[in-house]
């Protein structure tokens, strides 16, 4: 009886843990696009200095399943659910990597004049937090129905990145000199769109720790 109650102790701090871990990265898409439509280098170079935090938080959270691991020796759905934090944090600390991929293209640009009014990448931006935020509460309350569901609003994503796409493309064919900012602008989209790419894994590890069956969902075809 005690061995389970230090395990559900242990279990509980590190999916706190993780729900911090995806608020940080959040918070780096957010303020990533902010930097981008402020042209706010200052706040980039933060972005990129603070992705370290979210590295160290993912080492930390590893460290503490694999004590969990040989201290409480789980089995069977309990281990599945260790297996499937490691995965998680892997994919929630690569969308802080896209969010730090943004930054640097925000540095890249400098004070550049805007090519366009940013509609479409806001929005993509704004779906993929939404989407990351409610793919962690799918973990938390294991809900691998729902994670199935918000795995499917990737579409939604992949439609704006298209929109976005075809927009800049078109301004590169109308005017060769917009070519270099047009192509730093996919840059930011196809970084976003990758996030939310990545929200999906998130979601079939989800599903795989609450149904043990091992399964792709809605695969992207970028």
């Amino acid at each position: 009886m005690e061995i389970r109650t230090t395990y559900h102790r242990k279990m509980r701090e590190i999916q706190n843990d993780l729900i911090m871990m995806g608020s940080m990265v959040e918070k780096a898409i957010h303020q990533s696009v902010n930097a981008l439509k402020e042209r706010d280098i200052d706040l980039a170079k933060w972005i990129i200095t603070d992705d370290k935090k979210v590295d160290m938080k993912r080492f930390e959270i590893e460290d503490k399943c694999i004590q969990l691991i040989a201290t409480q020796q789980p089995m069977a759905g309990d281990l599945r659910t260790i297996i499937s934090i490691f995965n998680i944090i892997s994919e929630v600390e690569r969308i802080g990597d896209h969010a730090e991929g943004i930054a640097k293209i925000v540095i890249m640009i400098g004070d550049e004049p805007p090519l366009k009014p940013l509609i479409d990448i806001p929005r993509m931006a704004e779906k993929t937090i939404d989407m990351l935020h409610r793919s962690l509460d799918t973990f938390v309350n294991r809900d691998s129905e729902m994670a199935k569901k918000i795995a499917a609003e990737d579409d939604e994503i992949d439609n704006l990145y298209d929109q976005v796409f075809r927009e800049l493309i078109s301004f590169m064919v109308e005017d060769p000199r917009t070519i270099t900012r047009a192509t730093r602008l996919i840059w930011v989209a196809h970084n976003l769109e990758r996030s939310a790419d990545r929200v999906t894994n998130i979601c079939e590890r989800v599903v795989y720790m609450v149904t043990g069956k091992m399964e792709e969902i809605n695969v992207s075809t970028y």
